[in-house]
């Protein structure tokens, strides 16, 4: 009889909690055509992922600013400001989260994230404290799709090949853990992901309510 996973590991942006600059910006930014290009030219998600890798804000923001001195104001309202790109959580994960702890199953996220602004968030967020552990990359200057942040994982976690679940909504990310051996599901919305966790026997489907007679 095949064996399925005994815990699942997380992606953070885009799976347990919405991100996106734009939602900053856009409060900073009145006309509509200087915000896209602001956010195509200026502060980028490719600029974004230098902090992803262990960047301090310091240092990329006095590059960019360097770069674009017109726009100084703008660029160094990022730092201190950056919670305000995360609206709040994805729809539906909370709860699928509190019942998967309330099952007894492991939780352990891998997440593409500044050290820096991960001491931001974290203490905002406390669906966390249920997770068993988290690797940040900022922290190992590791990212994903890369196999080795997914080594670091199995090795911390105790998470061998078919033990866990990786989620996350970037397909290359999920392809990277399968081929370390973990089972992998591409993040597009809870309902989805709710369905595979049955599956895979990770959760109870709930009941559907009884209809009114």
């Amino acid at each position: 009889m095949a064996v399925g996973p005994r815990a699942i590991v997380f992606d953070v942006g885009h799976v347990l909690f919405e991100w996106d600059i734009r939602h900053l910006y856009a409060k900073l930014i009145a006309d509509p055509v200087e915000l896209d290009w602001f956010l195509a030219n200026v502060v980028t998600k490719s600029w974004h992922f230098q902090h992803d890798l262990g960047r301090p804000f310091a240092e990329t923001s006095a590059e960019l600013a360097a770069r674009f001195p017109d726009h100084v104001d703008l660029i160094m309202a990022y730092g201190p400001r950056w919670l305000e790109t995360i609206p709040g959580p994805v729809r539906g994960m909370p709860d699928l989260v509190s019942r998967l702890a309330d099952a007894g199953v492991p939780l352990y996220a891998i997440t593409n994230f500044s050290a820096e602004f991960w001491a931001m968030f974290r203490p905002t967020a406390p669906l966390f404290d249920r997770f068993v552990d988290i690797i940040v990359s900022g922290e190992e200057r590791l990212a994903k799709p890369d196999p080795a942040i997914f080594a670091l994982a199995q090795r911390r976690f105790g998470l061998g090949p078919r033990d866990a679940l990786f989620v996350d909504d970037q397909p290359a990310n999920v392809a990277a853990a399968e081929a370390c051996g973990w089972f992998g599901h591409v993040f597009t919305g809870a309902r989805g992901f709710e369905t595979e966790l049955s599956r895979l026997g990770l959760l109870r489907a709930e009941a559907e309510p009884a209809a009114t007679p």
